[in-house]
């Protein structure tokens, strides 16, 4: 059973340890099903796991990193727009003040390229190159486990981590990077995933 004993508070700079990768394995050890298998059926390769990973990183280092999703940027005032249109919690009015103010300030307005940890891994999932939806699914399982062996809580997801106020970009490419380590010393081989 996975330890539900949270660990020491965790501090900006977070290092990933080997000792981690290895408490990850054991986690999987005694898991239900694998990780390896995305939502196709099929099971994804350590290595292909791997690779989407550091190109996640690769992507975030081009865009830039958000903990939360960010749409809109004024460029006069260089402040992020605090309207999301998921925002349940939003009236209509505000909904249509943020709407008229992106028409009305048009070419003043741009997108904020950053983005969330959850938003790199699907982004770099659907371009093709670097990974697929399956591998996607699978890296942010893998990122769930390593959040759960480092913070010794079996709920925590790697998202939810990313979101918090006290991470930085360095944190989130260091879980990447650990994810990458982890999948390739741990992950399924070529033969195992072609049988």
């Amino acid at each position: 059973m996975p330890k539900t004993a949270l660990k020491t508070p965790i501090t900006p700079g977070v290092v990933f340890t080997e000792a981690t990768l290895h408490e990850v394995q054991e986690l999987l050890a005694q898991s239900i099903g694998s990780v390896w298998i995305g939502p196709s059926g099929e099971e994804s390769t350590g290595e292909s796991v791997a690779h989407h990973l550091e190109a996640t990183v690769t992507l975030l280092d081009k865009d830039g990193w958000s903990p939360v999703t960010v749409y809109f940027q004024d460029r006069h005032e260089d402040q992020a727009s605090d309207v999301n249109p998921d925002d349940e919690s939003l009236t209509v009015k505000q909904m249509i003040r943020a709407v008229l103010r992106v028409l009305h300030d048009g070419p003043d307005i741009e997108l904020d390229p950053r983005r969330t940890l959850d938003d790199a891994l699907r982004h770099v999932g659907e371009d093709g190159g670097d990974g697929d939806p399956d591998t996607a699914r699978v890296a942010g399982y893998v990122l769930d486990r390593l959040i759960q062996a480092h913070t010794g809580s079996a709920n925590a997801r790697a998202t939810a981590w990313a979101e918090r106020h006290t991470r930085t970009h360095a944190d989130i490419t260091a879980l990447l990077r650990a994810g990458a380590r982890f999948a390739r010393a741990y992950g399924p081989g070529l033969e195992s995933a072609a049988a």
